[in-house]
């Protein structure tokens, strides 16, 4: 019974301190040291990556907006037949609600006085300056010069700047160079010191390396894209001085005249040209290296023009195939086509069908690589000129002229045109695939036709041109043709080099002679 009771007391006390608990803890709340529990927030240590910050923030002072404007004749007035027709009615002939009176109406028609005008007239039918073209630039000194590409301004007549900070100043044109694709400008601003950048030494540039594009894309102004570079001695097809750097960085129609920088603020090239079958950025842009560009710059701001050495020869390519009609062993130098009249080249005696292999002992890789390196030597300079001719290796001296800035440096000079008609001296020379009869004017022989399985329609040569060698020897006749490619084949060769003439200039191609 005892026993009992002293149960029925514990169960009350325990039940008892329970409730006080319960109460405790609705009159005080949760104790202190129960907490609410709450995720983190996602926090990497991630590797630091570079920034190209840093560059930007030291060069973009320097780089500005090229705007061109131009004096353009008004269509309107001018002497040509030309007249805008619809569908057999004239421009002022169409219903005013008509959509292209209405397109014309908002954003310029034929007359050239709506909105978005072509040709602005002034008082009494003057011509204003209107905007032709936009592009980039940059300051290479603090007094204000600055680089941008010619075929920026080429066709200007006013030029203004604008820096990254909103600043408009004019500009004046110190000179320009096409072959190169560079014009340097000038801004008087006063005591005005400009921030300006230093061209790189390209020669450690290597594919791979970063770079940074700074310009004015579409307009837009002050714009930074990053690449690297992809490529290095890139010939474009622009002229006789390509030597591009391609980068990848984006590069649009506005960036001409632009710099690309190293990651040491450095301009390593000068942006020029884009390869883009869309019209826009497809990752490949090429560059004019630095080492280019600071001698023509510097040429234009001492002389408002580039000096040259001009060496006066016609010159192709040496292939395979003409590298061993010729016997060289490999195929390298530049294939003369024919030396200019009164040039230094025909001067020193340099003849068609040499193969100029080196200038002053450096070995010349193709003409391109002999155009830059005559070029690059003042006019009036003794230079050594190796050569090979009929099978031997010799030199002459040559005294380079002046190349003229209307003279291409392998002009070609308009040949005769052949005559329509075919004659009854035409003669077959099947072993070649090819028909000829003897030219109008007695030098060389006409191609009559072509047998369009030989090797001669593989090679190109077409009805018309005119062959006036081949082995350097000239032709007058099929004749001629047979006797020298027969002496050829008895000294073991498989080629023999014809030198072909057409109304765009010379040319040499090795044919085969060990068919049939």
């Amino acid at each position: 019974m005892l026993k009992g009771k002293i149960l029925s007391y514990k169960t009350a006390l325990k039940a008892t301190t329970v409730a006080g608990l319960a109460a405790v803890m609705l009159s005080t709340g949760i104790p202190s040291y129960v907490h609410n529990s709450f995720a983190e927030a996602v926090k990497i240590d991630a590797p630091q990556v570079a920034s190209f910050a840093n560059v930007v923030d030291a060069v973009s002072p320097a780089v500005v907006s090229v705007s061109v404007q131009s004096n353009v004749q008004d269509t309107a007035n001018d002497d040509s037949n030309f007249s805008f027709n619809f569908g057999g009615r004239g421009f002022d002939e169409l219903p005013d609600d008509h959509p292209l009176k209405r397109f014309f109406r908002e954003f310029g028609g034929p007359d050239g006085e709506r909105r978005g005008e072509r040709f602005r007239r002034g008082p009494g039918g003057k011509h204003h300056l209107r905007p032709t073209a936009q592009g980039s630039g940059f300051f290479i000194s603090e007094d204000g010069y600055l680089v941008t590409n010619n075929h920026v301004v080429s066709d200007g007549e006013a030029f203004t700047v604008v820096m990254n900070d909103g600043t408009e100043l004019d500009a004046k044109l110190v000179g320009k160079d096409s072959r190169t694709d560079l014009a340097v400008l000038k801004v008087d601003a006063g005591n005005r010191k400009f921030t300006y950048v230093q061209f790189a030494d390209d020669s450690k540039v290597r594919v791979g390396d970063w770079v940074v594009a700074v310009g004015n894309p579409f307009g837009l102004g002050g714009t930074v894209t990053a690449g690297i570079i992809s490529a290095r001695g890139r010939d474009i097809g622009s002229g006789p001085y390509d030597d591009y750097l391609q980068v990848d960085a984006a590069v649009n129609r506005g960036n001409s005249g632009g710099p690309t920088f190293n990651l040491n603020g450095e301009v390593v090239g000068i942006n020029t040209a884009i390869f883009s079958p869309s019209g826009g950025n497809v990752g490949i842009a090429f560059a004019i290296p630095a080492s280019v560009a600071k001698d023509v710059v510097a040429d234009l701001m001492k002389d408002g023009q580039v000096s040259r050495g001009w060496l006066g020869v016609e010159i192709q390519p040496v292939n395979k195939d003409i590298a061993e009609s010729l016997g060289l062993s490999e195929a390298s130098g530049a294939l003369v086509t024919r030396p200019q009249e009164d040039s230094p080249g025909l001067k020193a005696g340099i003849q068609k069908g040499d193969v100029i292999t080196a200038v002053n002992g450096e070995t010349v890789k193709d003409p391109r690589d002999l155009a830059r390196r005559i070029g690059a030597i003042a006019p009036g300079s003794k230079v050594e000129v190796s050569l090979w001719r009929e099978g031997k290796a010799q030199s002459v001296t040559v005294e380079l002229g002046s190349l003229p800035s209307d003279q291409k440096q392998a002009s070609a000079e308009d040949a005769q045109k052949p005559a329509d008609d075919t004659t009854s001296a035409e003669k077959s020379l099947a072993a070649l695939g090819l028909t000829v009869a003897p030219a109008d004017d007695g030098k060389g022989v006409t191609i009559v036709s072509v047998d369009p399985d030989s090797d001669a329609a593989d090679k190109g040569l077409k009805q018309g041109e005119k062959i006036t060698s081949v082995n350097n020897k000239e032709v007058t006749s099929a004749d001629d043709v047979t006797k020298i490619i027969n002496q050829a084949a008895k000294d073991g060769r498989k080629k023999a080099l014809f030198q072909i003439e057409t109304q765009n200039g010379n040319r040499f191609t090795a044919l085969s002679i060990d068919q049939g």
